[in-house]
């Protein structure tokens, strides 16, 4: 199933998000490596970032969320887990 995964930045998220990109991309790796992540990156207006991914199930997604580095050190402020289905482009 797939999932959006919308984190939104606190006040100081900008800053922190430079100190921690690395782990926050080294725990996107293995789902990327998997073909698990349909696309993820920062939103241009700097007010956080969007992730969908394929998983499981809510519980694990909203896991994936919860222990992102940019969630356990404050980059995101508030995050949003929602099922998702996927119109476009089509799957191959």
């Amino acid at each position: 199933m797939k999932f959006v995964i919308l984190g939104f930045d606190g006040s100081d998220g900008e800053a922190k998000r430079k100190i921690y990109r690395p782990a926050h991309l080294a725990k996107m790796e293995p789902l990327n490596a998997q073909g698990r992540v349909v696309l993820a990156g920062p939103l241009t207006d700097k007010t956080g970032s969007l992730i969908v991914i394929e998983v499981d199930s809510l519980e694990d997604a909203q896991r994936f969320a919860r222990e992102d580095p940019y969630t356990v050190h404050g980059v995101f402020e508030r995050v949003e887990v929602h099922p998702f289905i996927q119109v476009f482009p089509k799957e191959r």
